[in-house]
């Protein structure tokens, strides 16, 4: 086991620095001059150039990349002479809209998604695996055609049409709550989930439709392998028979799309945060885009990377615990 963690831990390390070199090359490439975009159209070539001086943009390529990384993870200093500034570790350089540094930005960014995807992750997973497993256990009665044909409904609502309405009628029309927010947790739980709860639902409802329509299929199939059939001989009670030896074997899917989708969400989820006004990492990078504000562009992008890949580990090691037969197979 310390042997394929350290294998994995490598593999992730290995994806993180190609995702930076192209990430890095994608944006430092661009036609646009960052220094003309700090400075203004008015500047003069002088002030230009003594921007890109202060930048490092003057610097071959390589030797910006080389710098970034290793400052990831010692610090670095950036600009030369009298401006130059100290960044610690980690450091992942400083906006060059609001002098910000992106690290700082990203820590109050990060609370916000880490609220939204928790909350989201929560509602769609309770309630896309609940329905799905009714279904499953209720197989071609009435009430599995009524959930089969909502989970198809609702997988046909996109956020960007399940939002605008959630506001509209809810917060608009029967004014039940108030406009969507921020409240930090410590302030007050309750008031916490009522600002985010329209954000949960509209966020989760698409993801609940998919899930209960994966774990209906793969709770079908595992009910009907012999080991069900030999337990269900055995004399066990029905609910241990589909809650131990059924629902734990159908939840190897589940948790492999899961962890997939908390890592992705965890990034930023760009469409919600938006439209209820989300201070969180999607928002960020929307505003960092539309400004050309490469540093903090490029520090979005290796955090959204991060929690795929750790995701995407977590998840395989997580198998052994969900499946026993992969663990015995391991």
């Amino acid at each position: 086991m310390i042997i394929y963690l350290a294998r994995r831990l490598a593999a992730v390390a290995g994806v993180l620095l190609v995702i930076c070199a192209v990430t890095f090359a994608i944006f430092y490439l661009l036609p646009t001059d960052p220094a003309v975009t700090a400075c203004g159209k008015s500047c003069s070539p002088e002030r230009i150039a003594e921007i890109r001086n202060q930048m490092g943009l003057d610097r071959p390529l390589p030797t910006q990349f080389f710098d970034y990384v290793t400052g990831i993870f010692a610090g670095r200093t950036l600009g030369t002479g009298q401006y130059a500034v100290e960044c610690g570790f980690p450091c992942l350089g400083y906006s060059w809209q609001s002098g910000q540094p992106v690290w700082d930005l990203l820590l109050e960014s990060l609370p916000v998604t880490f609220s939204l995807a928790v909350g989201a992750a929560t509602l769609w997973m309770i309630g896309g695996l609940s329905v799905g497993v009714v279904s499953a256990l209720r197989k071609d009665t009435l009430l599995d055609r009524t959930l089969v044909v909502s989970t198809v409904a609702a997988a046909a609502l996109p956020i960007y049409f399940v939002g605008p309405m959630l506001l509209y009628v809810v917060v608009q029309g029967l004014q039940l709550m108030p406009y969507p927010g921020y409240t930090p947790f410590g302030e007050g739980p309750l008031t916490w989930a009522q600002n985010l709860v329209l954000a949960w639902i509209a966020l989760a409802i698409l993801s609940a439709a998919m899930y209960a329509r994966q774990s209906r299929s793969s709770m079908i199939e595992t009910m009907g392998e012999p080991y069900i059939r030999t337990a269900r001989s055995k004399g066990l009670h029905e609910r241990t028979v589909v809650v131990k030896h059924g629902l734990r074997a159908a939840l190897t899917p589940i948790v492999t799309i899961f962890g997939m989708d908390l890592g992705g969400l965890m990034g930023g989820a760009i469409i919600t945060e938006s439209i209820f006004g989300l201070p969180g990492i999607g928002k960020l990078t929307v505003n960092s885009i539309t400004a050309q504000d490469h540093p903090v562009v490029l520090g979005t992008t290796l955090l959204a990377a991060f929690f795929i890949v750790i995701a995407n580990l977590v998840v395989d090691l997580l198998y052994g615990v969900v499946d026993p037969r992969v663990r015995h197979a391991a």
